[in-house]
């Protein structure tokens, strides 16, 4: 078996003078410092803690202080340690008893990280974000995972219900010979798991847009607001895989200067393949939804601009009618506007006396109608 790739000469000095000399002070705890044997902790928020050696599980201790004191107690031991939102104490007394850096811890506990990669001397800070979609509001949720792995530890912070590393315990454990090659193992083994996390949730997105689809060109009233919904959730989405595959890439690249075991760096290589994959879907989501959003502001105008010749069709066809009817009133408004004039009560009115009075007024009557019904006819009123 090669060596294992944190343990360089200089990382081997420092846990062994870490053991042999525990801090005394630390910067996270302020002044005044701790003493040389870790304090008694309670349970809190350790949800799984193990020492193993050459792959085994020899020891399950159930307090941070249990652990380090176990670990202090085997050679070529491996802690892994797993806690959820755990305190500042309990942060600061991983930090002290681990080297940790104060900015990883800082990190570690205001949490909202983007996925990164960091090194601090012998030890790995990673950050990265778990994604699960949840079919009843069709939304994508997100959990946030700090890892710090170091010659002999491996310290996962859970911010979130998700990602549940218990399978990946378990896998491990089933498996002393992946095991067996340390930390760098298990880091390799958490990235697996989050990245084949994300498959359901490119499955749920891709299902998501078919239905859009569908809905568009049905001409569904509500499909804008849901493409503008999803399409936050692929970019919110895009910001926690994209930064991953900068993550595991920095991983790769220190392949020959730490030496990463071999077997090791198939694994990664795999993970590195899936995690291209779904940021290429995710792209193609994201191009996909632009594409249908501007194809439906189409669709949406097209049916604007057919209700809106409707509308005119019906405008024109509501003047010709009101047109007829005006012309067929101003046609009998004639004969009666004749008759009103000579139906007044005055003694002293032409052609009352005339003989053929009556029938000019006819006649008159008549004549205005056919000029104007001839006129109405000309300009297509009537």
């Amino acid at each position: 078996m090669s060596e294992h790739p944190f343990k360089s000469l200089r990382a081997l000095a420092l846990t062994k003078q870490r053991r042999a000399d525990p801090p005394t002070t630390s910067p996270l705890l302020g002044g005044g410092g701790r003493p040389s044997t870790p304090e008694p902790a309670t349970r809190g928020s350790m949800i799984d803690s193990a020492v193993y050696v050459g792959g085994d599980r020899i020891d399950s201790p159930t307090t941070l202080a249990e652990t380090y004191r176990s670990l202090h107690e085997h050679d070529d031991a491996m802690a892994w340690i797993g806690l959820y939102q755990p305190s500042q104490h309990e942060l600061a007394s991983l930090a002290e008893e681990f080297g940790l850096h104060e900015l990883a811890v800082e990190d570690a506990i205001l949490a909202h990280q983007r996925p990164k990669i960091e090194r601090y001397d012998d030890t790995l800070f990673v950050v990265l974000r778990a994604a699960w979609y949840v079919d009843e509001t069709e939304d994508i949720d997100f959990g946030e995972l700090h890892l710090f792995v170091g010659p002999d530890f491996v310290l996962t912070v859970r911010h979130g219900e998700q990602p549940d590393l218990s399978p990946v315990r378990r896998r491990m454990e089933s498996n002393p010979d992946l095991l067996r090659l340390g930390p760098e193992a298990v880091l390799y083994a958490i990235l697996d798991r989050v990245v084949d996390g994300y498959a359901p949730v490119v499955a749920g997105l891709a299902n998501d847009i078919d239905e859009i689809e569908t809905e568009m060109f049905r001409g569904d009233t509500q499909v804008s607001r849901r493409i503008y919904e999803l399409s936050r959730e692929v970019v919110e989405f895009q910001r926690a895989t994209r930064p991953l595959l900068g993550v595991v890439r920095s991983l790769s690249a220190g392949f020959e200067k730490y030496r990463t075991d071999e077997e090791l760096q198939r694994y990664l290589r795999d993970v590195e393949d899936h995690v291209i994959g779904t940021v290429e879907q995710i792209d193609e989501f994201r191009n996909l939804l632009r594409d249908i959003l501007t194809v439906n502001a189409t669709l949406v105008a097209q049916q604007q601009n057919e209700e809106m010749k409707a509308l005119s069709e019906l405008s024109v066809q509501q003047n010709d009618e009101v047109k007829k009817i005006s012309g067929w009133a101003a046609i009998l408004f004639a004969p009666t506007l004749v008759g009103t004039v000579y139906g007044m009560n005055f003694d002293f009115m032409p052609e009352l006396q005339w003989r053929y009075g009556y029938f000019m007024a006819l006649g008159l009557m008549l004549t205005v109608n056919v000029v104007l019904y001839i006129l109405f006819r000309r300009r297509n009123w009537i």
